[in-house]
């Protein structure tokens, strides 16, 4: 088992998350965050912190498959993150709203 970002996290990147991972297994795209699934020790103290609720087990019987192959493939393409920043700005206004997986975008944010 792993944890995953999933689409609430799309174009919020609320990062209180990445603060507690004792294992800095977040990576930064342009408009969400990923675990990297062979970092994460499943420690799970990364789910409470996530305003946007966006942080699943894989296990999940509601999480798609294709969130811990997004999450995989992306974690190897964009740069750590391991400081909180200023979520997106429209992020208070964009949680919770369904489909978000149509505004993915897979280029890099910054990273620490």
């Amino acid at each position: 088992m792993t944890f995953v970002v999933t689409d609430n996290c799309i174009k919020c990147k609320f990062t209180d998350c990445v603060e507690v991972c004792p294992v800095d297994c977040f990576y930064e795209g342009e408009n969400m965050l990923v675990i990297h699934p062979d970092e994460c020790i499943d420690c799970g103290v990364c789910v409470p912190e996530c305003p946007a609720e966006a942080i699943f087990p894989d296990t999940d019987p509601t999480v798609e498959p294709h969130w811990l192959e997004l999450n995989l493939d992306h974690a190897n393409l964009w740069p750590n993150i391991t400081r909180k920043k200023d979520p997106m700005p429209d992020a208070d206004a964009l949680n919770g709203v369904p489909g978000k997986l149509k505004d993915f975008s897979p280029a890099p944010g910054e990273g620490d």
